[in-house]
């Protein structure tokens, strides 16, 4: 890991990453890609993602996907001591992200009162589901309960006439992440200006409030102007997403490729919408392969997409160009692969750094570091179970 590689924009920050799942770790993540120096500081029982996905020399898939190129510290904060060493590790941190609910900071002693007291440049995020305080602020929230709350969930099961069900994506965790990054990089600018670090309270509920493009749409109780929703068309290739309007397509169908209009004139306008999608439909159906079906939509200059599998991925043109997914050390003599950064800058450098890390692989390493701590006081700090490691952790 180039931890001070100066092509990276983040060179040189410290951040302590006491989150888990996704919503926090995401963006963790996303400053490590950016070059920031990213510790994860993992409890005892582990982050659950350690049980999600393939498992390769004791790493997930879902786990390493989020906490690639962190180091990984492992310390029981309910032990005597921890408090006082988080503290000692604040001090020396630039950003700190946790996203437990709003007041388990507090009670383990390390409220940003008392971090920001041991350092005045911290920054600290911290992303939960509905605030740091409010009526709802203990409430346990993960991204299906975001989706509910904000509307999500009745407004696919409306518009698409679906059963009411979450959907395969943590868009909320992923949106506060998002959200939660560009904030304490603002921060990291503003801290410039007044040497003064903050508390940023991201609430998931608000991340998703202020990503959902169709939210005035409810807000307002209005369906006027809906704006185009993909339709997916069978062909003979396979399945295929169009975003168009139906009309001006329908329009081009019958000028450029000759289909028979099927409309009389005695037919209501329910029939007539019906009679021109059937036709469209058999029109589809009868292009025999991706190169007539892409010869047609380029025709038609619409915008499309193939409705693949995701374990096609790794043949999509534009991922393969872009390099979009990293081949990253297994650590089992192969590799696994990896979403790479999207982040690419014209004069600097953003990429995964290396793989995920075993429970409290880099005790020793990032303590030494960080805080100078011989190997004998941190082999001390695991004889009082304040630091944990898993079997076959890298250690002195």
């Amino acid at each position: 890991m180039a931890h001070a590689n100066p092509t990276y924009p983040l060179a040189g920050l410290k951040v302590l990453d006491l989150s888990r799942v996704l919503a926090g770790p995401f963006a963790g993540r996303m400053l490590s890609d950016l070059g920031a120096d990213v510790v994860k500081v993992e409890p005892p029982e582990g982050d659950m993602t350690r049980l999600w996905g393939k498992v390769i020399a004791g790493i997930s898939g879902y786990y390493h996907q989020q906490n690639a190129g962190k180091r990984n510290i492992c310390i029981d904060l309910r032990a005597d001591g921890a408090a006082a060493l988080m503290i000692d590790l604040a001090s020396k941190a630039d950003i700190l992200i946790e996203n437990y609910r709003g007041d388990v900071m507090r009670r383990l002693g390390l409220g940003y009162d008392v971090l920001s007291a041991a350092n005045p440049r911290l920054i600290m995020l911290s992303i939960s589901g509905f605030g740091q305080d409010g009526p709802e602020a203990r409430r346990a929230a993960y991204a299906p309960i975001i989706h509910a709350e904000t509307g999500l969930l009745d407004r696919i099961a409306r518009q698409g006439g679906f059963p009411l069900v979450d959907q395969p994506m943590t868009v909320a965790d992923t949106n506060a992440g998002l959200h939660g990054l560009v904030a304490v990089l603002a921060a990291v600018i503003m801290r410039e200006r007044t040497g003064l670090g903050q508390h940023i309270d991201m609430a998931m509920i608000d991340a998703m409030l202020v990503t959902d493009d169709q939210a005035h749409f409810d807000l307002e109780a209005s369906r006027d102007g809906v704006s185009l929703v993909g339709e997916i068309w069978h062909t003979g290739a396979g399945p295929v997403l169009v975003a168009a309007d139906f009309r001006i397509m329908w329009r081009q169908l019958m000028e450029d490729f000759a289909v028979a209009d099927p409309v009389t004139p005695e037919m209501e306008q329910s029939a007539r919408i019906a009679a021109r999608r059937a036709a469209a439909t058999g029109f589809f159906a009868s292009l025999p392969d991706w190169p007539a079906v892409i010869a047609v939509l380029n025709k038609l200059n619409v915008a499309w997409g193939e409705v693949r599998s995701g374990a096609t991925l790794a043949e999509q043109k534009s991922l393969v160009h872009r390099g979009s997914i990293a081949m990253i050390d297994d650590r089992a003599g192969g590799t696994r692969p990896v979403p790479q950064s999207p982040y690419r800058f014209s004069q600097a450098t953003s990429a995964v750094r290396g793989p995920g890390s075993l429970r409290g692989e880099h005790n020793y390493e990032a303590l030494t570091e960080w805080l100078g701590v011989p190997n004998e006081a941190i082999k001390s700090l695991h004889s009082q179970g304040v630091l944990m490691a898993d079997k076959g952790a890298i250690a002195p």
